[in-house]
């Protein structure tokens, strides 16, 4: 059976790669609702070549609205999910070759969608086409779930769900092999604080920095009014080697312009990176120079979340377990003025987390230190047991076809199945492969395209059959 289902990946892969072709190139971007098309026209281009392409191969579809796409190997009850998407997140700038016209080079595609999510939703159709065309004999029905706004909220899950329920078990091609059985809860939580505006000299006339609550800011600047430069070397020299962040000084309206320069990453692995709004906040609440309300809150912050403090100690939620590691706290963006304090927070909580030992935690401290918190509420940790058969099931395919180790892995991201149970990512790229997905010259390896074929073939087989 082994020979059969690498012969028919092999045999298969070019016109796997016309259709990857045909679907890159529409630029199914979410755009202005219109009737029928909640997520707008293109999108609902894409979801009409992604039917035309299932009909060829000779699936049935039902198109959901255009939430959700769907395609059925058999009539039987269904037992096997794989859920995928056809959205897309904006091209950017700085590509090798246009972004939505497939390039073949050094045996990778190029192009916006190729790993995510489109090469994998294709090796997933030739799969469940490999299992038809090889005859083999089915109890149970894969169905092929095919979304389109998981890059943008992912309310197609929740439009679908209403109208089919999850399949008894599940796997999303839109990671990485093995198996991200664990993913870490998020929890992302604003505050602010108001005040009398100090107008006296010296005092901060403005302190900014980040742009995203899950990226590591790497840059921040503060405006210092009535300070000499004389007076801060001495604090910057001790900051910079209390932090490791660098801060450079420059004159601007009449006062100091201090600017830091930390290193970025995302926010699941702050300990990547040097967060240079905390680093700023931690230099500027120390300086003797300034008093006033708007002072004092800034010093309050800062004793809530100091700089290097990214476990959430001082807040109270510091936690971690064996098998999902630490929680993670990232003060991604900041700004203060002359009357208020604003701050979106990234917390990514492993599974021991819910919402009385993190989310009220936070809150409590922060309200009870004089700020207004708001969030839409905390994600909980999304968790299927490695002891489930079918993970083993998952694994023993990934092993059988390519030669690399099976195992579970906890990431602190979330992906599509978050909250889906029985559900995991599981692919498309091989370990360390960057894709590049949501960056310029996003690309797909033509080898692990076709080994996802063979697996995904062979995982059918062994849970439908």
């Amino acid at each position: 059976m082994k020979s059969k289902i690498e012969n028919f990946a092999k045999e298969n892969m070019p016109q796997i790669l016309d259709d990857i072709r045909e679907l890159v190139a529409v630029r199914s971007i979410k755009g202005k609702a219109m009737p029928g098309m909640p997520y707008g026209e293109d999108i609902a281009k894409v979801v009409a070549c992604m039917e035309k392409l299932a009909h060829k191969h000779g699936f049935s579809t039902t198109n959901f609205d255009n939430y959700m796409l769907t395609a059925r190997l058999n009539d039987k009850p269904d037992e096997l999910g794989i859920l995928c998407h056809l959205d897309v997140v904006h091209e950017g700038t700085g590509w090798s070759s246009p972004p939505f016209e497939m390039d073949i080079r050094d045996g990778c595609i190029y192009g916006r969608g190729t790993a995510d999510n489109k090469g994998p939703a294709v090796a997933a159709l030739y799969a469940m086409k490999c299992v038809r065309e090889l005859g083999i004999p089915l109890k149970k029905n894969v169905r092929l779930m095919l979304g389109t706004d998981e890059e943008s909220g992912m309310s197609d899950l929740t439009e679908y769900f209403k109208r089919e329920a999850p399949p008894p078990f599940c796997f999303s091609p839109d990671a990485a092999f093995p198996v991200y059985n664990i993913e870490k809860g998020r929890y992302g939580p604003s505050f602010s604080a108001n005040f009398q505006e100090h107008k006296s000299t010296p005092r901060i006339a403005g302190i900014k920095g980040g742009h995203a609550a899950n990226i590591v800011p790497d840059e921040a600047e503060a405006l210092l009014d009535g300070v000499q430069m004389e007076e801060l070397s001495p604090y910057l020299d001790e900051y910079a080697k209390k932090t490791g962040v660098k801060f450079h000084v420059e004159e601007k309206n009449g006062g100091l312009l201090v600017k830091a320069s930390g290193l970025s990453s995302h926010a699941a692995y702050p300990e990547d990176g040097n967060n240079a709004v905390t680093a700023l906040i931690a230099l500027v609440s120390n300086l003797p120079f300034f008093s006033g309300e708007g002072y004092e809150r800034l010093s309050t912050l800062s004793a809530l979340i100091p700089h290097g403090d990214w476990a959430g100690e001082k807040i109270g939620i510091q936690m971690e377990d064996e098998l999902s590691g630490i929680l993670t706290c990232n003060l991604g963006v900041f700004e203060y003025t002359p009357t208020s304090i604003t701050g979106r927070i990234d917390i990514r909580s492993p599974i021991c987390s819910n919402k009385e030992n993190c989310a009220d935690v936070m809150e409590n401290c922060f309200t009870s230190a004089g700020f207004d918190i708001s969030s839409s509420g905390m994600v909980l940790p999304h968790h299927v047991s490695e002891d489930l058969p079918f993970i083993k099931t998952l694994m023993r395919a990934f092993e059988e076809y390519s030669g690399l180790p099976g195992e579970c892995v906890s990431m602190g991201g979330g992906t599509y199945v978050h909250g889906i149970p029985n559900a995991v990512a599981f692919g498309a790229a091989f370990p360390d492969t960057e894709t590049n997905a949501h960056a310029a010259d996003e690309y797909a390896v033509i080898d692990e395209l076709e080994a996802c074929v063979k697996i995904f073939s062979q995982i059918i087989i062994d849970i439908c059959g």
